[in-house]
């Protein structure tokens, strides 16, 4: 199974249709909001789309929902990517941040 980079169709439909969970860390990571830290929303990172990344601490934040309770095999795919690739990350269930 080769791994091909993925278009940014995805990701922007991801952007658009953020979850409430989302859309409130997302409210207190923009514009730098954490004294500096730039980060990005529904990135593609090699072969998966991840939450939130800090390219410049090359940091992740994962926000676990129900998707991803369905899915724990993709998600130590993409633990084990990030890792390779130098990535650290951080997974936050969805019922822990505030909407």
């Amino acid at each position: 199974d080769q791994i091909r980079p993925m278009d940014v169709t995805r990701p922007r439909r991801l952007r658009q249709r953020g979850t409430d969970a989302e859309m409130a860390l997302w409210n207190r990571l923009r514009n730098r909001a954490l004294n500096g830290p730039k980060f990005r929303r529904q990135v593609p990172l090699g072969p998966f789309v991840v939450d939130f990344v800090c390219f410049d601490a090359r940091f992740v934040v994962e926000i676990d929902g129900g998707q991803h309770a369905a899915n724990h095999e993709r998600d130590r795919e993409r633990t084990a990517w990030l890792e390779a690739a130098g990535y650290v990350g951080a997974n936050a269930p969805s019922a822990c941040i505030g909407c």
